[in-house]
């Protein structure tokens, strides 16, 4: 070798030798792969929103008894049933796409009779007409049990193996001799996890009217509101019947309609 090879070789003149093309390709992965981890590290992922639905089942246990047609309950002539018509027509649309929902109805039928109860729809999604379409049907009469029909709901719950709740709408007190306190402890003593809400219409001028009934809920850690309006009707029925997600959703919303930035929370 010449002076000057030897030379060229020492300041590193000479060429070396292209990679393998297999080489570069496994240099670009892992190239790719850094800089995914990077990525990853750096801009972490948004947690998903939890999903808008709701785990237990609702029945709802509407009183279609004959006080219903009384028409001391807000203002005009409006018989009660037809103002909480009303509110169901707001308030069941935007619960049903996210809980099934059935119906009990207890009441109509002749007045001396105390087994007048009916279960209409088992829980179902997207129940809101059909549940409408019953309760509009509906004639007030009959008495009040109200106890036996919420034990009908807890049974067609399958309250013992699974959670579930109960939203009783009343206008008065039990007439046919059940213990609605004692079947609340016993059905809280039995059940998975159940929460039963009372909702006591109470006519205006009654003040705070407080049904016997109050008891239930109670007992199962529930809510008993008692309302006089409809637009009382409406948020107690939003609190009880909704969804957690749902009622804080219109909470919030109502919240930033009035500039109130602390809605009251919601039921179960």
């Amino acid at each position: 070798m010449s002076l000057a090879q030897r030379t060229g070789a020492v300041m590193g003149t000479d060429r070396l030798p292209s990679p393998p093309p297999w080489a570069r390709v496994f240099a670009g992965l892992v190239a790719v792969a850094a800089f995914a981890a990077w990525c990853v590290v750096s801009h972490p992922a948004r947690a998903e929103p939890p999903e808008d639905r709701c785990t237990e089942d609702a029945m709802l246990v509407f009183d279609a008894s004959g006080s219903m047609a009384g028409t001391d309950w807000g203002k005009g002539f409006a018989p009660r049933i037809a103002r909480v018509k009303e509110a169901l027509e707001i308030v069941l649309p935007r619960v049903t796409p996210v809980r099934n929902v059935g119906l009990i109805v207890y009441g109509p039928g002749p007045y001396n009779k105390c087994d007048n109860i009916e279960l209409r729809l088992q829980p179902q999604r997207h129940s809101s007409q059909r549940i409408m379409r019953d309760i509009s049907a509906l004639v007030p009469a009959g008495r009040t049990p109200l106890t036996t029909a919420v034990r009908h709901a807890a049974d067609v719950l399958v309250y013992r193996e699974r959670p579930a709740v109960i939203v009783l709408l009343t206008d008065g007190e039990e007439t046919c001799g059940g213990a609605p306190c004692q079947l609340a402890r016993l059905l809280k003593s039995q059940a998975k996890d159940l929460t039963i809400h009372v909702i006591g219409y109470a006519p205006r001028g009654a003040g705070d009217a407080v049904w016997k009934s109050r008891c239930m809920a109670e007992e199962t850690a529930g809510l008993y509101v008692s309302v006089e309006t409809t637009e009382e009707l409406i948020d107690a029925l939003q609190k009880t019947l909704a969804c957690p997600l749902v009622s804080m959703r219109d909470e919030g919303q109502a919240a930033s309609d009035t500039g109130d930035l602390n809605p009251s929370s919601s039921a179960r």
